[in-house]
Formats: C-alpha cells, structure tokens, sequence
C-alpha cells in the first residue's frame, strides 16, 4: 500500500477522550485521503495500569468513531525488539548505566537552580571506573540507562507548526530504560516506529520537545535521514482553556456515545475545532477526509464548548440519508416499505438518534390522542380523504376542513396536530399522515 503511514498509541489505561479521538482522527483522515494505513499501537508496557479491557474499550470507541486500522499491535508483544534495540545502542556507546537515586537528582537539580544554571543532568555516571560502578552495585543500587545525546542542533519541518529546531546541549540525557529494565517511553516508540515503517508522526504538541530525542535515536538505529516526518497539532481544551483528562471520563468517547451524541459530530468538532475551517456537520468521514488540511489547523488552543456537540448532533441527523441510517434502524424493527419515507419525515425534528423510536412508536403504533376540541375533530374526521394517501392529502384535507369550519391557522392545523400524534410540535404533518395512515387518523379523531 503506498501513501502515509501513520499510527495512533493510546495507552489502555483508561478510556479514550475527545481529546485524544482528535489525535486518532487526525491520523486516519491523513491515510484515508492519501490511501495510506493507519496502525492502532497500544502502549501496554505499564503491566500494572494498562489492561485488556480498556483496550477493548479503545477499539470499540474507535470501530463506532468509523476508525478501522489495517494492523493493531501491542508493545508488551515486542519487548524482544525493545531489549535488542537497547542492547545496540550500549554496543555503540550511547546507552549508559547511571546509578544515582530520584533523591540524588533532585538536589543537584534544585543546587543548579539556586545557581541560576539550568537543571540538566551533568552525565557524572561517565567519568565512573568499573571499579565504581562494582561498588555501587555491590551496595544493592541498580542503573537506569541514558541515552547520550550529540549536543547538536535537531532540525526538522513540523506538519503544523513549520521549522522547529531543539538545541539537544539544552536537555537532559534521557533514560530509556528504568532500575527494573522497563522500558520507558521513547525508546519502544521508536523502535516500533521503524519496525512498522511509519512515515508520519501526528501527535500533540505536548510531545514537541520528544521529538529532537526522537530523531536521534532514530539516526543511531535506523541511519540518518530515516526519521519520519512529523506534525504537532494544538490540544483541544475546553471552554475554560482546561486540558482533558483521560482518567476523569469526563467528555469519553463512551460516555458520548451512551448520552446519544453522533459519532461524526464528535469526529467533526475534534477535527475542526482549532483549525482555519468552520466547525459544521459532515455527512460522513469520506467528507472530512477530503477537507481536511493539517496546515489548516492553527497554533493556538483548540477551545471547544461540550454543549456544542448536542447542536452538532441534531445537524449532523439531519444530513444522514437513509442508507447510512438503514441498518440502525432496522435495529429499533423500523424496517418496511415505510422506513426510508419515515426517516427523512423525521430526521429534522430529532435531539438524539434515539428519538425515533417515540416516532416511529406515533405513526405505527397506539398512542393517547389529546382531543382538544371534540366538535371539531369529529368534522375533520368526516372530511377524510379516501385512500390511497400520499403528501398532498394533508394540504387537500385540511384545505376541506378550513372550508368547513373557517378555521385556519395555528386554529385550524394545532388540534389537527394533537389529536393525530398527541405532540404540541414535530415534523410536518404532510410527510407523517401518510405513514399514519387512514385506519389510525380515523380511530384517533374519533378518541
């Protein structure tokens, strides 16, 4: 398959949010339009938080967001490539044991902040003999290993946010691999990414100062020149300009789903919000992926206001044709020759999905008729056009009824309404009598 290839990497230890659905789209929407692929990457290596059933959760929310990937892999299968990785880079004198506590480093980190120095580690763990390192480990102490940086400049075209460049003298040698021989982070990420040949890293700009380490392991593992490329998209936050937490559930994708929001609502607003194209209801991910630009998305936070969705919902029901609502709706047994009539009569005048089950409930099933005006139901009955109906028999109906009875307006069609679906308001009474149908009209004026 030519074209990008890209890679979402939720960790499983909790459920995915809005936020982080936004990254996951991102990428898909970067393939689908380039006729890439899209690999689902779980970070699992955290034995004691990540579990089976929050990735099954992830794959769930992104199946019902319309994200399918073409290869899913798990980083707590691939720990033979991380140890081999790892074992390379001490070959070639870049991975090295240090044996100082968090405690230790705390204090030489405040010590070079009270001397206005910047808190970056002062790779003492080199200058140690074996001798020293003999005796620290016969004292009980166990290395972490860092990786030794080449104190150059890392330069490289940001999809997002243009030329970005990170003097690596500024930073710390990262560790790669803890006491324990865990690994943290950066290193398997890297490793997968040239194992699995991702071309295109998109990811939030909190992850902008990995990116120089990244690349630099990647020379050292891969060769120069084979890093992908990147681009870093601003955070979507909410109207208070607070970040979304993962572990709080606020704003999950399974909670959106349970509370009827439509998952391209959700894929529209992570998408557009924060970006140079106005947030509006799309028809399908085909749609988005064929606007969506990264170089549209701007800088500055993505600020979205969550009672948006629910307006997004209502707009985006109103743009489904039948055929992509036909399967969900044959879920609820509104199946028929009526269905596809039904659903366009009333996709304008439902919150939720969901709401059509109540009409579907009005047209084809029993109902509490409200009579507000027992004289004027019973003339409007006995001007009941024969059968068959169609949607000019509501304006013929009432048409008679006016004439009978000189009424008009909200005085005319208002108890009309009442009486045959027991609702103050709804869709248009052209589209629903004949779904109704003549049987039902007749015993429900009749109440």
């Amino acid at each position: 398959m030519s074209g990008p290839v890209v890679r979402f990497a939720p960790s499983p230890t909790g459920r995915i949010h809005i936020g982080n659905a936004r990254t996951a789209l991102f990428n898909y929407l970067v393939a689908a339009r380039a006729g890439g692929r899209f690999v689902l990457r779980f970070d699992d290596t955290d034995l004691e938080r990540s579990t089976a059933e929050f990735a099954r959760g992830i794959e769930v929310d992104l199946s019902w967001l319309g994200i399918a990937p073409q290869l899913t892999v798990r980083q707590s299968d691939r720990v033979a490539l991380y140890e081999a990785a790892a074992e390379r880079l001490k070959q070639m004198g870049l991975l090295y044991p240090a044996y100082e506590t968090q405690a230790e480093l705390d204090r030489r980190r405040k010590l070079k902040q009270a001397r206005g120095l910047p808190p970056v580690y002062d790779r003492a763990a080199l200058a140690l003999t074996d001798a020293d390192r003999a005796k620290l480990e016969a004292e009980g102490r166990r290395p972490h290993w860092r990786f030794k940086l080449d104190h150059r400049l890392v330069e490289w075209d940001d999809g997002v946010r243009g030329h970005c460049h990170i003097d690596c003298a500024s930073l710390s040698d990262p560790v790669l691999v803890r006491e324990d021989g865990s690994f943290l982070y950066t290193l398997p990420s890297v490793v997968d990414d040239i194992d699995l040949g991702i071309t295109d890293v998109i990811r939030g700009e909190d992850h902008v100062t990995n990116t120089a380490v990244q690349i630099q392991i990647v020379d050292a593992l891969a060769g120069a020149g084979q890093a992908p490329r990147f681009a870093h998209h601003n955070l979507l936050v909410d109207a208070s300009g607070a970040g979304l937490s993962k572990r709080s559930g606020a704003l999950s994708i399974a909670s959106l789903r349970d509370g009827g929001v439509e998952a391209l609502a959700v894929a529209a607003i992570a998408v557009l919000t924060g970006s140079s194209d106005e947030v509006h209801a799309v028809g399908s991910l085909v749609e988005l992926a064929q606007m969506f630009d990264l170089a549209h998305v701007s800088r500055n936070a993505a600020k979205f206001d969550p009672a948006d969705l629910r307006t997004l919902t209502q707009r985006t029901l109103l743009k489904l044709d039948f055929e992509s609502v036909r399967e969900r709706l044959a879920a609820h047994d509104i199946v028929g020759a009526h269905a596809e009539a039904f659903w366009l009569a009333v996709r304008g005048n439902i919150e939720t999905f969901l709401d059509v089950c109540d009409w579907w409930r009005i047209v084809d099933g029993e109902i509490a008729p409200v009579i507000e005006d027992a004289a004027f139901c019973k003339a409007a009955l006995d001007l009941l056009p024969p059968d068959p109906w169609d949607e000019k028999t509501w304006s013929a109906w009432t048409s008679a009824v006016k004439g009978a009875t000189g009424r008009k307006g909200r005085e005319l069609f208002h108890p009309l309404r009442l009486a045959l679906t027991g609702r103050e308001t709804g869709p248009e009474l052209a589209r629903l009598l004949p779904l109704i149908g003549r049987t039902r009209a007749q015993a429900r004026l009749g109440s």
